[in-house]
């Protein structure tokens, strides 16, 4: 298991959110399987240079969310929800909904209007940098 995390001091998420986003992305990637063990908190915070505390409320954090599960004595480990990385992904999908239609009322766009420019994203090959541009541009 590659433990190692790139965590960035001038980026202005707080590191315990750049652990979870990071582990996350390793249960999704598939880089982190189900039931695998995850390294101990002291040997995180260790190899990433980073308070045991810091990585103790990130830990928290993905427990809540159900990405792992503590057995006390036994360390944390990638939870064995089968359904786990499409819940993830589900999470990520309503989040980004959210802020969609928060700047949609922003903007004052009406609900066709959306409506519309999901389905051209839809029909579009994204993220590429031109299908973004093409969809920013309207």
């Amino acid at each position: 298991m590659n433990d190692k995390l790139f965590l960035s001091n001038s980026d202005s998420t707080p590191m315990y959110a750049q652990i979870v986003d990071q582990i996350v992305a390793k249960v999704l990637a598939g880089d982190w399987k189900p039931g695998q063990a995850l390294p101990s908190i002291r040997e995180l915070a260790s190899a990433s240079s980073v308070s045991v505390i810091t990585v103790k409320r990130a830990y928290l954090e993905l427990e809540r969310a159900s990405v792992i599960v503590t057995r006390q004595g036994k360390g944390s480990f990638v939870a064995e929800a089968q359904d786990l990385p499409r819940q993830l992904v589900q999470d990520e999908f309503d989040s980004h909904l959210i802020g969609m239609v928060n700047a949609a009322h922003k903007l004052g766009l009406r609900e066709k209007d959306v409506v519309g420019q999901v389905r051209a994203a839809m029909a579009t090959e994204l993220p590429t940098p031109a299908a973004k541009n093409a969809l920013t541009k309207r």
